[in-house]
């Protein structure tokens, strides 16, 4: 599996602009304004930005996360779909509370786009680093970006039991027939 695409850094210096914008107009309502609407988003320069693609933004705040949400598959334009991530990362991560105006300054901004997701073959060709992870059985399952497993120190094993922790299930269920096993990869700045 081959991820065929690069952001360029005039695209990339315009994603994280994007989910700053994003996140300042909603602080200037308070929070309260909701996700932008499209006619609002300001304009992407390239048509890279306008392909269907899944992304995640993720907020950090001293290093500490802050908050992430995303889309696996893209169901609109990357630009706006990156715009509402924003917005759902610093306002809507259940896990969290919405950001305030006082620790802006103090977020790290860092966005995911995705590449298709597809069934994985053979756990034994993850690559940490490279492949992002979906682990489903039943009603259940979780995901993991590429950065994970790097950031934590994890070896291919480790990635593939704290994604099926991260879906409700037991660490080694992803060795069951019965767990259905994706892999994606992803650009990520």
């Amino acid at each position: 599996m081959t991820f065929a695409f690069a952001v360029s850094p005039e695209e990339r210096r315009y994603i994280l602009d994007l989910v700053r914008w994003s996140i300042l107009r909603a602080l200037a309502d308070e929070g309260e304004g909701g996700p932008p609407a499209e006619h609002e988003v300001p304009p992407p320069p390239t048509p890279l930005l306008r392909e269907h693609l899944g992304a995640f933004v993720t907020l950090k705040k001293h290093g500490a996360l802050r908050g992430c949400i995303g889309y696996v598959v893209g169901d609109g334009p990357l630009y706006l779909t990156i715009a509402r991530m924003a917005h759902a990362a610093a306002f809507e991560d259940p896990r969290f509370m919405p950001v305030t105006r006082e620790e802006y300054g103090a977020l790290e901004v860092e966005v995911s786009v995705l590449g298709p997701v597809t069934p994985c073959p053979e756990p034994e060709q993850v690559c940490v680093g490279r492949h992002g992870l979906i682990v489903r059985r039943g009603g259940q399952s979780g995901l993991l970006l590429p950065q994970v497993p790097v950031e934590w120190g994890w070896d291919r094993d480790t990635f593939l039991e704290q994604t099926c922790r991260k879906a409700g299930l037991p660490a080694g269920a992803w060795r069951d027939p019965e767990t259905e096993l994706y892999w994606f990869e992803a650009v990520v700045f």
